[in-house]
């Protein structure tokens, strides 16, 4: 074969090469390739999510009023206990002994009160024997008062001698000398009268006081012997047996054990600032426990704390977050609708074991709208519509169209538009959005239901898809 053929059958190879891919290249479907999905009406039930962990709804501390060494135990952690049960025993020998101490001090303040009342006696009879004495005192200077006006009278009548008068005047001054020193003797009765009773009164409040003692001394031996407040489960126990405690009495005590119902249990989670305003008392929950990944729990919202928590507070990152409480129901089916709880509260009793500490997942249904047109949340993006009109403008203008001689504001307009496939072209519609899930979003206005809305990629649907651009969908 000579030089001149080869070279020709090799310049056919490469034409027919080149026609090959001229083929593949060009011959194809015009357009940007997109990732859609169909606006659809249905029921969209708007959530907030947030992380927390178990605790029982109601759970007790229990710590010793009296200090000392534990000398019974009768429960360990886990035991199920009943409301009045003996939990434990502090050795009571030392407030025995206060105790009986205590009832000595009352008896001998109740025996100082009989003395304090005898004295009392005593003084009231002094008294009467001394009003006795001095009314005796009293008749006798009346009578010899008249004995000497009497004797005065003969005398100045020169009837008695003068010797009669002085001695009716010496017996006069002595009845009067007597009836004072009676009278003082009175004054002195009723004086230790008074001091007597002076003395009843202290010995009586000795005796409220010996009383009051001996009831605290009997009260912390009491105290010695702790029972169960309440009907529950022993959920963390702190002691021994032979280990010595403090009690409440000095500082804070010793926490011997707690006791939780943990057939009432709650998960408190931290909702941040910008989605506890969408929570409401009696919004239902779906609840995953980590411990139980395939068993869903149901609950509604009981608390909503008023006052936030701040994490790395006056900083930029700082974040706030409202404690929210959800009461656990029984476990079940998954919880998908916004059906709010009862008014009476959702049942207790969760199916899984749970305990206090372990962590999970809420989701909180916040809000449902049935009938929403839904897009899924990717396909909703911004646009500057000052900015949208001015590149319509300049195309315009680049095809020798007309354009309006109105100015366009210098500022932005951001409106939230979808973008749906219409005869293989993209076309932008502006929305007004409402709730949100998981994965779609509300369309109130701008949609019907049933467009081919444009997903993707990401950063197409962003910055670089514009109104009337040929778009492929994957299909």
């Amino acid at each position: 074969m000579s030089p001149t053929k080869k070279i020709l059958i090799g310049l056919g190879v490469l034409l027919v090469v080149l026609v090959g891919v001229a083929l593949t290249l060009g011959g194809g479907e015009e357009g940007i390739e997109v990732e859609t999905a169909e606006a659809r009406v249905r029921t969209i039930t708007q959530t907030v999510s947030a992380s927390g962990t178990v605790a029982s709804e109601v759970e007790v501390a229990i710590s010793s009023d009296v200090s000392g060494e534990i000398i019974f135990l009768a429960v360990e952690e886990g035991d199920r206990v009943q409301q009045g049960d003996l939990l434990l025993r502090v050795r009571p020998d030392f407030y025995a002994t206060e105790a009986e101490r205590a009832r000595a001090q009352v008896a001998t303040a109740q025996s100082g009160v009989g003395e304090a009342q005898n004295a009392v006696t005593e003084a009231q009879q002094a008294v009467e024997q001394a009003r006795a004495d001095l009314a005796r005192a009293t008749a006798e200077r009346e009578r010899t008062e008249r004995a000497l006006t009497r004797q005065q009278d003969l005398f100045d009548r020169d009837v008695a001698p003068a010797m009669d008068l002085e001695a009716a005047r010496g017996a006069f001054e002595v009845a009067r000398a007597a009836e004072a020193s009676a009278r003082q003797a009175v004054d002195g009765a009723q004086a230790r009268v008074a001091s007597a009773q002076g003395r009843v009164r202290s010995a009586q409040t000795q005796v409220q006081g010996a009383r009051a003692g001996a009831r605290q001394a009997g009260q912390q031996l009491a105290q010695t012997a702790i029972y169960a407040p309440m009907s529950g489960t022993v959920s963390q126990l702190n002691v021994e047996l032979g280990e010595r405690v403090v009690g409440t009495a000095t500082m804070s005590g010793t926490e011997l054990m707690r006791i939780a119902r943990l057939d009432a249990m709650t998960m408190e989670i931290d909702v941040n600032e910008n989605d506890v305003v969408n929570v409401e008392l009696g919004d239902s929950a779906r609840v995953e426990v980590d411990a139980y990944p395939s068993e869903a729990l149901r609950g509604a919202v009981v608390e909503i704390a008023n006052s936030a928590r701040i994490q790395n507070a006056g900083t930029s990152q700082a974040v706030t977050n409202f404690p929210v409480v959800v009461r656990l129901a029984a476990a079940g089916d998954d919880v998908t609708d916004a059906e709010r709880a009862p008014e009476e509260g959702v049942p207790a009793a969760p199916g899984p074991t749970l305990r206090p500490g372990m962590s999970g997942t809420v989701d909180i249904y916040t809000r449902s709208v049935p009938e929403a047109v839904v897009v899924p949340i990717q396909a909703v993006t911004a646009r500057d519509f000052n900015e949208v009109e001015r590149e319509r403008r300049r195309r315009a203008e680049a095809l020798g169209e007309d354009v309006p001689d109105t100015d366009i504001p210098e500022g932005e307009d951001i409106r939230r538009v979808v973008f749906v496939v219409v005869d293989g072209k993209a076309e932008m519609r502006e929305v007004t959005t409402g709730i949100t899930d998981d994965t779609h979003i509300e369309i109130r206005e701008g949609l019907t239901g049933g467009e081919t809305v444009i997903t993707g990629p990401f950063r197409l649907l962003r910055t670089e898809l514009a109104e009337g651009d040929a778009v492929k969908t994957d299909d």
